[in-house]
């Protein structure tokens, strides 16, 4: 294992709090590998780049030589995770959740090593427990204590129902721990409360307490909410290169360096020295985003994925470009007997070739396109729908929209 103090950079890269430092710091000063907990509710099938950030820390405790558990809530998720909510979550049936939690195992293990992996339910434990076992785990907690959380007390005062299931949710997400013996447990910053729930039940329970981590919430692509399926703002996990690419160029320059160190695949040295370039002014925002997107699509999809993607950004964005300042050509379209018309002839009469012999040769060189697709050699005629409103492109430099006569 690397040295303490390297441990404690790397594990502090990115996040939000750890709680108490000090502890972390002892732990980690015994030189045995931690057990670091993750638990997450199945709610819904596909996770996106916000899910993730808890995952790309995990895994950095994986490289670090700790284990990982990752606790799949199909228990917790009958009761639905009030934190930051100002109404009771609906709950799911049991079905849906165990669909949801095939999936994200899958998607999970993109990012942590399989094999340095332990995955747990923790409806294996809650779901068994009898009226006895339940009523001595909540005493362990009082109303007031619970009511201290900022969702729970925000909606108390504001007479906003509380239902009382929910007061269970911190509970039993504390259990978990007492459950897998835990070391550190992550979350995200609306988590803390639940975190430190767990290390007050460990220490009730005799046992030492587990360390709070908390990752902040990634913003979304357009800068201001945090990533959410239903703000439309996510990059998913299962999004195609192309699609994952193009969003993440259409994220403020601002967040660039953000993105980098809780998104990507990097070292920490590497992440430092870009967001010291972005504070002295030497970075490039776009040519950082571009290797930024470049990365993420790696992987997710696999190496190359992001130059492929990047490829098919660059052509489109390219054609978007010129497009705008390419003129008009009104030209016949009517067909041939054939149904067809005769590009060469659209070519010249759209004065984009000199006659209808070099638009042959320009087809059978594979310059000529239509909207960026080149039209394979020897196609000589197509039909007019592909022609009449559509751009067709000479070379680099000579372009025309076809407007039929």
């Amino acid at each position: 294992m690397l040295p303490v103090d390297e441990q404690m950079r790397v594990i502090a890269s990115g996040a939000s709090q750890v709680t108490p430092e000090k502890a972390l710091r002892e732990k980690l000063e015994r030189g045995t590998p931690l057990n670091i907990k993750l638990g997450v509710d199945p709610t819904s099938p596909d996770l996106h780049l916000g899910h993730a950030v808890p995952l790309r820390k995990m895994r950095q405790f994986q490289d670090l030589g700790h284990k990982v558990t990752l606790i799949i809530g199909n228990g917790t998720a009958l009761i639905g995770d009030p934190s930051g909510k100002n109404s009771t979550r609906p709950q799911l049936t049991s079905d849906e959740i165990e669909a949801n939690a095939a999936t994200y195992v899958e998607q999970a293990m993109k990012i942590l090593d399989p094999e340095k992996t332990t995955v747990v339910h923790n409806g294996d434990w809650l779901i068994p427990l009898d009226l006895k076992a339940l009523l001595e785990l909540c005493g362990n907690f009082t109303v007031a204590r619970i009511l201290e959380r900022d969702d729970f007390s925000n909606r108390y005062r504001n007479q906003t129902p509380i239902a009382l299931h929910e007061f269970l949710y911190p509970v039993m997400q504390a259990y978990d721990s007492v459950v897998i013996g835990a070391d550190v447990e992550m979350g995200g910053n609306d988590q803390l409360f639940n975190l430190l729930a767990g290390r007050e039940l460990m220490e009730k329970r005799g046992m030492e307490p587990q360390v709070a981590l908390t990752m902040p919430l990634l913003v979304g692509t357009d800068g201001h909410l945090k990533m959410s399926k239903s703000y439309g703002n996510y990059v998913g996990l299962t999004d195609e290169p192309n699609d994952m690419y193009g969003k993440l160029m259409s994220i403020p320059d601002e967040l660039v360096p953000t993105y980098w160190r809780l998104a990507a695949n990097v070292s920490v040295d590497e992440m430092d020295a870009i967001d010291a370039a972005f504070a002295t002014g030497e970075a490039d925002p776009y040519e950082s985003k571009r290797a930024l997107a470049r990365n993420i699509c790696d992987l997710y999809h696999g190496e190359g994925a992001g130059e492929a993607a990047e490829a098919a950004f660059m052509r489109v964005y390219r054609d978007r470009q010129l497009s705008e300042d390419v003129d008009e050509a009104t030209v016949d379209l009517a067909p041939g007997e054939d149904g067809l018309v005769y590009v060469p002839r659209v070519l010249q009469a759209a004065r984009l070739v000199k006659s209808a012999g070099e638009g042959r040769r320009m087809i059978d060189g594979g310059g000529v396109r239509i909207d960026g697709d080149a039209l394979a050699p020897k196609t000589y005629n197509v039909e007019a729908e592909r022609l009449a409103g559509h751009i067709l492109r000479v070379g680099k430099r000579k372009a025309a929209r076809i407007v039929a006569a």
